[in-house]
This record gives structure tokens, sequence and C-alpha cells, in this order.
């Protein structure tokens, strides 16, 4: 275990088809009484839930089936943020990225709800993207432009614009890419080389 990482007993995972990257804005709809539960607790114990990627599978927020569960073994821890009951059994949940976790063997309640004990993995240091990024930069904060001008706010403020981590996740988080390179990339563990395989990316594409 590194100096900074530490961990956690019996996370609740919540499963999905997405990919949540630290620092990211994560907007669900709850309803299952079992994610209910999970809401509440974390909100009562201001505690976490872990984000887990779905290989196979319902997602969480859908309704519960039968059918076999796999996904991915590292996740993000989702902090919440906002709770807003939208009506009589139905919450509207704002969550933040946190910290980065792998977990060990997950296993099932008889409600459902997936746990697995957990280690968080070390964050990304804070380093400014090099000159050679600066298109990659000024063409996020285009997008981000673009995007607010069409009434959308995908990412929680403040910008940060002089973080070279941040710069890559919330590239990774529009980008048109399968999840699988989505989890390959949210794994990464150094900064640089995230951003730069999403330059490389956007340079074929002609964005940058």
């Amino acid at each position: 275990m590194s100096a900074g990482s530490s961990e956690i007993a019996a996370l609740p995972l919540f499963p999905l088809q997405a990919v949540l990257f630290p620092g990211g804005l994560l907007r669900l709809k709850v309803f299952e009484a079992r994610y209910l539960d999970l809401v509440s607790r974390c909100l009562r114990e201001r505690q976490p839930f872990g984000v887990v990627c779905l290989r196979q599978g319902p997602e969480a927020r859908q309704a519960a089936t039968s059918a076999p569960v796999q996904f991915e073994t590292i996740g993000v821890l989702a902090d919440l943020r906002e709770v807003d009951a939208e009506q009589s059994g139905i919450l509207k949940v704002a969550c933040l990225g946190g910290h980065r976790f792998e977990i060990g063997e997950p296993r099932r309640q008889a409600d459902g709800l997936w746990l697995a004990d957990a280690t968080t993995l070390d964050d990304d240091d804070r380093v400014a993207p090099t000159p050679e990024f600066a298109p990659t930069v000024q063409a996020l904060s285009r997008a981000i432009e673009s995007l607010q001008t069409q009434g959308h706010r995908p990412f929680l403020e403040p910008y940060r614009l002089n973080d070279t981590g941040w710069v890559a996740n919330r590239w990774c988080e529009i980008l048109p890419i399968p999840l699988a390179a989505k989890q390959k990339l949210m794994e990464l563990g150094e900064p640089q080389r995230r951003l730069r395989l999403v330059a490389d990316f956007l340079r074929g594409r002609g964005v940058v």
C-alpha cells in the first residue's frame, strides 16, 4: 500500500454503464429501495459510495433482474453533493468523483446491494500542462464555452485548466470513445500520459 492509500471495509458499490473520473460530475436518478437506502445512509454518515463500470449485467439504477453482473475492479468514490426528492420514491442525486479505488472480491447482500473491501489509489500529482499540450487545453476551454451556450454544464467549477490531470479527465468524459477505453484512461496513474493519449486522439480527429 502506498503512503496516500487507505483501506475501506465493505464499500457499497453502484454499478453503471459509465466511467466516473476523479473530479467528475455524476447525476443519477435513484428509485430502487436498496439504493434509496444507500443514499440515505451515505448522507447521514457523510460517507461516499463506489461507482464501478459494468462489463456485463443491468445498471444499478435499472430494475433488479437475475442477469449475471460483472464489473471493473477499479472505480471512483462518489461524494454526494445534491440530493433532491423529485417525487415520492425517486431521488435526483449529484455526486463528485473522488479517489480512485481497487476492490477485492465483491459480495452481494440479500437485498442485491454489492459490497467490497477496497483500497484507495494515489491521486494524480497536480502539475501544469507542458507547452506541447496548450492546444489541447485551449480546445477544452472552447468546448466548455460551447456547451455553456447550449445550456449544458457538464463540469463542476472551478475549472482547473492549469492542472494536467483535470484537463485529461474532463476530455475523457466527453470524448466519443468506448467505455473500455475510458476505463483504461481512468486507471492510468500518470496524468501526463493520459493527457498525451487524449491529445493524440484529438489530433487524429483534427480537433487540435
